[in-house]
């Protein structure tokens, strides 16, 4: 029986448009844009990311705001009645979630450990390495979202199935994120990510953009049919969200300006295990994929998607000591 999960948003003519084909460009000048923002801007990027939902969340409104535009018109695109149809050929979609979830968190742990605790150890302070650590690992344990319908259309993949990758692991982070964080950060350095902080980020970040991109969809789809839905409303929100990816960047980079500019140094040596980690990850899933002879169209994605991370955890989270050891914080 053909399969009746339905693609979100089809291919356009003649292969990659002119985001698609040079996003490793846009990518590297809002890089360039928000560093030279946070050095010659530097009060209004200071104001801009003192801009939290409410005391003490440590959440940033402005970057908040950009993730809804970006993710909402991706979880729009999510028909969770698909997901029972991933039955059929589900081998591609539980290698995704062991590596998304249990190889990635923990080989980033122990990557970032080892590079920070002992190999790097003559270059950066023990309190430093503590947020290194901890950093590495907020990042691992959050599977990117918005860039994976990019990332299938790049590789020719099946954006069905993508589809339905995507709707299974947000829902997974939904009750898996905050507790594997906790774990690790705790286990790996001295430090722990508040509860609360991680408990309001997966709300902002994950369950506001889920509710209303899927109570967008139940309205919409109601009141103007799908094929209007899928095929008219739906590519109209590809400026939105490439527009918001980008002013992402650039915000994100231009809140660490200092960091970047100043510690140089450390920039290079974070980037060794997450990069580690990113080829690691990304060759385990493939090499697991070939092996149970999943196809191209559905392997490829999900090597990207098991070595993605999100990028809606921007703002550091200010970490508590452990009581193991004295911890002085360190610079912003």
């Amino acid at each position: 029986m053909a399969s009746t999960i339905h693609t979100p948003v089809k291919p356009a003519a003649g292969g990659l448009g002119l985001f698609e084909r040079y996003l490793s460009l846009w990518v590297a000048l809002c890089m360039a844009a928000g560093i030279l923002l946070g050095k010659l801007l530097p009060a209004l990027t200071a104001g801009m990311r003192g801009i939290e939902f409410g005391k003490g969340s440590q959440i940033n409104a402005p970057i908040a705001v950009l993730i809804w535009l970006m993710i909402t018109p991706m979880m729009m695109k999510v028909d969770f009645s698909s997901v029972r149809n991933v039955g059929r050929r589900p081998a591609g979609l539980l290698v995704t979630l062991l590596v998304n979830w249990i190889i990635k968190p923990f080989s980033m742990a122990l990557l970032a450990w080892a590079f920070f605790r002992m190999i790097f150890s003559p270059f950066i302070a023990p309190v430093e390495a503590d947020q290194y650590i901890a950093g590495c690992i907020i990042l691992a344990a959050a599977p990117c979202t918005a860039m994976v319908f990019v990332w299938s259309h790049l590789t020719g993949g099946d954006p069905a199935y993508t589809l339905v990758q995507v709707s299974v692991n947000d829902l997974i982070m939904l009750v898996l994120f905050v507790p594997i964080v906790q774990f690790l950060v705790h286990g790996a350095s001295t430090l722990t990510v508040p509860f609360q902080v991680l408990l309001t980020s997966v709300i902002v970040f994950i369950v506001v953009p889920l509710l209303t991109g899927t109570l967008l969809r139940f309205l919409l789809v109601k009141g103007h049919g799908r094929a209007w839905f899928e095929d008219q409303l739906l590519p109209k929100f590809a400026p939105v969200t490439i527009a918001a990816l980008l002013a992402t960047l650039v915000l994100i980079f231009a809140f660490q300006a200092g960091n970047i500019t100043g510690r140089f140094s450390h920039v290079l040596l974070i980037a060794v295990p997450i990069t580690l980690q990113v080829y690691f990850n990304a060759g385990i899933t493939y090499m697991l994929m070939k092996w149970l002879k999943v196809e191209h169209s559905v392997a490829a994605p999900g090597a990207l998607i098991g070595a993605s991370t999100s990028s809606s955890w921007q703002s550091r989270p200010r970490l508590r000591s452990s009581g193991r050891t004295p911890v002085r914080r360190s610079q912003p």
